[in-house]
């Protein structure tokens, strides 16, 4: 190339240049008030999109807000963010609303993800159930992430573990649902369990 003639990538270095992170779609359950919109919202390199309706005196006697008083709006849909792992990688979040009688569009969320993230408040351990019971039936790849509210939890992993009744090849981990790189850190654990369960 002589100093006159334009620099020029080789056709290998164009396509490494121009090509796209590749997309992968996850899902973030759990029952009401756990974290869900609040973890989307901690990781996602976009404003989020959240479908939070307020709460109202119907509401409030259905969904318990003992655990969570100062809660005054909640998921009627779905949230959706997205980050970027890597240049060749980012993930498209969708968290699910927490409530049962939402549960109709947890079919259409979950579709096509490569797993889940299983938020639980160790405090109410039954609103969880749900959506251990969705995952597991649907063979989809999934952990548990217990959201440390006041950064504590009330119970043990191992106690967790015992109470939800997942197999060992569901991974347990502590997180805190406000924290970037806590939230990034229990996405990376379903990442690897789905990667896993391909090469597998």
């Amino acid at each position: 190339m002589t100093a006159t003639e334009p620099a020029t990538l080789a056709p290998a270095d164009q396509g490494a240049a121009v090509r796209p992170p590749l997309p992968v779609k996850m899902v973030i359950a759990g029952g009401f008030g756990v974290g869900k919109t609040t973890a989307v919202g901690a990781i996602s390199e976009i404003e989020p999109l959240t479908t939070e309706a307020a709460i109202t005196e119907v509401a409030a006697g259905v969904d318990d807000l003992s655990h969570t008083p100062r809660k005054t709006t909640t998921t009627v849909a779905m949230d959706f963010g997205c980050i970027t792992i890597d240049p060749t990688l980012k993930l498209y979040l969708f968290g699910t609303p927490g409530q049962e009688r939402f549960g109709f569009m947890w079919d259409d969320i979950v579709e096509g993800s490569v797993g889940g993230l299983v938020i639980v408040d160790t405090r109410r351990l039954d609103d969880c159930y749900a959506a251990v019971d969705y995952f597991e039936h649907r063979q989809i790849p999934f952990a548990v992430a217990v959201n440390a509210f006041d950064g504590k939890v009330e119970h043990g992993l191992d106690e967790v573990r015992w109470a939800l009744d997942v197999s060992d090849g569901v991974p347990v981990v502590v997180f805190d649902a406000r924290e970037r790189g806590s939230v990034r850190d229990a996405l990376l654990v379903v990442l690897e369990l789905a990667l896993a369960r391909t090469q597998g």
